[in-house]
């Protein structure tokens, strides 16, 4: 039995945030929580977000304290404002990390006890408190997952929680968002997109619903992320990478993931690094890996990537993927190996060792042991 989850209400398109805004009145909200950042709150979005709902009579309070890498105290400090004010809703503004600190704070809010109590499958009893997810980058399909990634600060790991109940109630994609954000940022959140797309594509759990979207989000992906790094005004390379991204979500939601992200989860916890490039510099030596057993679906990745492979064997096909990958990487300027983030070789086994427990790695078309999982590090340094 296959299941889709999906957000009830997603839209989509330049301009969507005011339909978001008549969404949220429509639903008779009264006061919430906007969940974001301190550079959001700069450069004056957040503002224009609680501009536009109190014309329509609805309150906000702000928790700007969502970190790159969301922790517990973060989830903790947003609850405690939460619940100060009395929030019947809450909102999350920005990237993956406001997304997922904001998952958290609406989990507690109506199941109680502690973030780490949600580690792992549905471990909740109760849909969380309602959440609006407004999206500013085209990557981690957060506002649209039923995933939510927390550190802990004290075990240096990443949890991921994999929960129905933190499916956002609306998720908003408005390229108008996403103008004018850092080619650094494009980048990494574009290739996180690209290894959502290939990762549910090779999972085992992967349908003809989730191919589908998985393929054409890899298409996308290739024509138009180049573009939206060189020119971050570019409306319909902007709206390009968040149909793509929206899509490569809808595949991973319901097919999960693999090694891939199973891996950067730990470095992003353990050294505190962007999950986009990790995922990026990972994606190739994870791919070669599961070649074994997937190398025709990798040449559909390559095919998708624009690649002729009409003449190539299906081994042929994987190596071309992965040289597509490998490309486009290095196009939009991401670090060539773990070596240039200061990852330690000395801290592979522990790595090793907390990547075989991510449930990320449980749809991998192969399981691993450490020392694989081991030798796929070193190979990505």
């Amino acid at each position: 039995m296959a299941a889709f989850f999906i957000p009830s209400i997603n839209l989509m398109g330049k301009g969507c945030l005011e339909d978001a805004v008549d969404n949220i009145k429509a639903q008779g909200f009264k006061k919430g929580l906007i969940v974001t950042d301190k550079v959001l709150v700069s450069i004056g979005m957040v503002a224009k977000v609680q501009a536009l709902l109190k014309a329509e009579g609805v309150e906000t309070v702000v928790f700007d304290g969502a970190q790159a890498n969301p922790t517990i105290s973060n989830v903790n400090d947003g609850l405690a404002i939460l619940k100060d004010n009395d929030c019947d809703f809450a909102i999350s503004l920005g990237g993956g990390s406001p997304h997922d600190c904001a998952k958290g704070i609406a989990l507690l809010a109506t199941n109680g006890g502690q973030i780490a109590d949600y580690e792992g499958v549905n471990k909740s009893a109760k849909p969380q408190l309602p959440l609006i997810a407004i999206n500013t980058t085209a990557g981690t399909a957060a506002e649209m997952t039923l995933f939510c990634i927390i550190t802990d600060e004290a075990r240096h790991i990443k949890m991921a929680i994999v929960d129905k109940n933190t499916t956002p109630l609306i998720s908003v994609n408005d390229p108008e968002l996403m103008l004018e954000k850092p080619a650094s940022l494009t980048a990494a959140t574009g290739m996180d997109a690209l290894t959502h797309a290939v990762e549910a594509y090779v999972s085992t759990a992967a349908t003809p619903l989730t191919d589908a979207v998985a393929i054409k989000a890899i298409e996308l992906i290739q024509a138009n992320l180049r573009t939206a790094v060189e020119n971050g005004d570019d409306i319909d390379a902007r709206e390009n990478m968040a149909y793509a991204q929206f899509m490569a979500g809808m595949a991973f939601n319901n097919a999960s993931l693999g090694y891939v992200h199973a891996m950067a989860h730990q470095l992003g916890g353990f050294y505190d690094l962007p999950h986009g490039v990790c995922n990026a510099i990972l994606l190739p030596h994870v791919q070669k890996f599961n070649a074994k057993t997937c190398a025709g679906r990798l040449g559909d990745v390559a095919k998708a990537m624009g690649v002729d492979v009409s003449a190539l064997t299906e081994e042929q096909g994987a190596d071309a993927a992965l040289e597509a990958i490998k490309t486009l990487s290095k196009d939009v300027n991401i670090p060539a190996g773990l070596t240039d983030l200061n990852v330690k070789e000395s801290d592979f086994d522990t790595l090793a060792e907390n990547a075989l427990k991510d449930a990320c790695g449980f749809t991998n078309p192969i399981q691993a042991t450490h020392d694989e999982i081991k030798a796929i590090f070193a190979a990505a340094m």
